[in-house]
């Protein structure tokens, strides 16, 4: 077969037949390689330099970075890409060198043609707001369409939630929240859940419960874990009332809030610290209603909210209900129902309680015991009272502070002094200490009944201890000591020091 030469109308793109052949520098391969090359020059040059050198310059204009990124480039005849300016802002950050970063945002908004991607200023913009430089940050969020980049909802979003970490800069959220209609940013749903939650943080609830407000008007529908994130932030509030806040429940209900077992509990938690235990019966009577099953905690907060308020008739009538509707009472539950007992002057039933208690699997702790305690010593009857502690050690429940307090000022009542003594001197072997009152009680009535170098004694051991007692003993002793006082000045000027 002849082959016939080629003509003139040979593929003039096959390279033996091109007059000028294409230039090796201009493929994208060689592109590619020359951008890895100056950033592998860009970032050596950063670690050369390292964190702790004093930054350089290469001219007065550009700090040492932003030379070595444009000298790096030009060097492989390439322009400076999104992501070399992104390492250079990383590398000053982490470096410290935050007077750098200005000149190489200017270059970048200035010298640049591409358009810059986010990220860059979203990390810039968390860095500042971390920092304690809020005012930088939101600069930059203004400033971010001149780099010709298009904002969108995550940068607003960051700001919002740096700015509202602190109440300071809370008035500037409305500047930012109306500046971003003229960026062409669009209000998420997401942008009303950081703000919620930052202002749930920072513990100003009623703020959060209007921008609730404003986002249903907005036509977004009701978001349940936004309420329930207002719900449980209501408890650690300090300044916001009860009413204040069955309120925002009830205008939470009208807008189409279901509450959960947890948000029940934690509207309920609110009421009963703010001694509206009638309330927390209402909150509850809705979980009822809402076919949601109240658990023991939900109960115990209630029962303690109706002893707060003396509501025994509700308080007999819950407990019997919870038993009905077969919750196991805790120890807690058993705590604050025997309370409520003790305060009605009901002190045997109460002890009946604490019999069924060990049948029925729940062993009282020391707090059980103290109430019993306490209501049989105001009640002077101090032999049950004996024999509950002794029951108390038979049981292997530790006596603490309390316990002790609660049976010195049982004994000083009934003025049995001596076994108060005794019991005075078991408290300071734990190194526990009696009420300042009931110690000078102690002194006034050993003093009425001659027992001066007993009080001394005493006084002497307690102060060893670290104890001082009140103006009430010392002028008891001075008063009642005469004759009988023979200690040294030293001793004497001890005595009245408190250590």
């Amino acid at each position: 077969m002849v082959r016939h030469p080629l003509s003139k109308s040979a593929n003039k793109y096959l390279r033996k037949f091109r007059k000028w052949p294409h230039s090796p520098y201009k493929t994208l391969w060689h592109h590619n390689f020359g951008e890895q090359q100056a950033m592998q020059i860009l970032k050596q040059a950063t670690i050369e330099m390292g964190p702790s050198q004093q930054p350089q310059r290469h001219n007065l204009h550009h700090p040492f970075l932003l030379s070595t990124l444009l000298d790096s480039f030009k060097a492989y005849s390439c322009d400076p890409t999104p992501k070399a300016y992104y390492f250079v802002i990383k590398s000053l950050t982490k470096s410290s060198q935050l007077q750098d970063i200005p000149p190489v945002l200017d270059h970048l908004e200035h010298m640049e043609k591409f358009e810059s991607p986010e990220f860059i200023f979203v990390y810039l913009i968390r860095f500042y707001g971390l920092a304690d430089m809020a005012q930088d940050a939101v600069d930059l969020f203004f400033r971010i369409p001149r780099f010709r980049c298009t904002p969108t909802v995550c940068s607003l979003n960051l700001v919002l939630s740096l700015l509202c970490r602190k109440r300071e800069c809370l008035e500037m959220v409305p500047r930012i929240l109306l500046k971003s209609q003229h960026m062409n940013i669009r209000i998420e749903e997401s942008t009303f859940w950081v703000l919620i939650k930052a202002l749930c943080r920072i513990k100003r609830v009623d703020y959060a419960f209007k921008i609730l407000h404003c986002m249903i008007e907005d036509g977004y529908n009701l978001d349940e874990r936004i309420c329930s994130l207002i719900i449980s932030s209501l408890w650690e509030l300090q300044d916001l009332t009860s009413v204040d806040a069955l309120v925002v429940w009830g205008d939470m209900r009208k807008l189409g809030f279901s509450p959960g077992v947890m948000d029940y509990t934690n509207m309920i938690r609110f009421l009963v610290k703010e001694g509206r235990g009638m309330d927390a019966l209402d909150i509850l009577n809705q979980q009822k209603e809402d076919g949601i099953k109240p658990d023991i905690v939900c109960y115990t907060m209630v029962l303690s909210g109706m002893v707060a308020e003396a509501e025994y008739m509700k308080l007999d009538e819950l407990f019997d209900e919870m038993l009905v509707f077969g919750l196991i009472p805790d120890v807690y539950t058993y705590n604050v129902y025997i309370n409520g007992l003790c305060k009605q002057n009901n002190v045997d039933e109460a002890l009946k309680i604490v019999a069924s208690m060990d049948e029925l699997g729940c062993k009282p702790n020391v707090v059980t015991y103290n109430t019993l305690l306490g209501a049989l010593c105001v009640a002077g009857d101090l032999g049950k009272a004996k024999a509950l502690i002794k029951e108390m050690g038979l049981k292997g429940v530790e006596l603490n502070l309390h316990t002790y307090r609660i049976m010195l000022d049982g004994l000083v009542g009934k003025a049995e002094i001596g076994e108060a003594c005794l019991l005075l001197e078991e408290m300071l072997e734990k190194c526990l200490y009696p009420r300042s009152s009931t110690f000078d009680n102690i002194i006034f009535q050993m003093c009425q009944k001659g027992l001066i170098n007993e009080v001394l004694e005493l006084t002497e051991k307690i102060i060893a201890k670290g104890f001082a007692p009140g103006a009430r003993a010392w002028e008891t002793l001075l008063l009642n000591s005469g004759s009988e006082l023979r200690y040294s000045e030293t001793t004497f000027s001890g005595l009245l020091s408190p250590n």
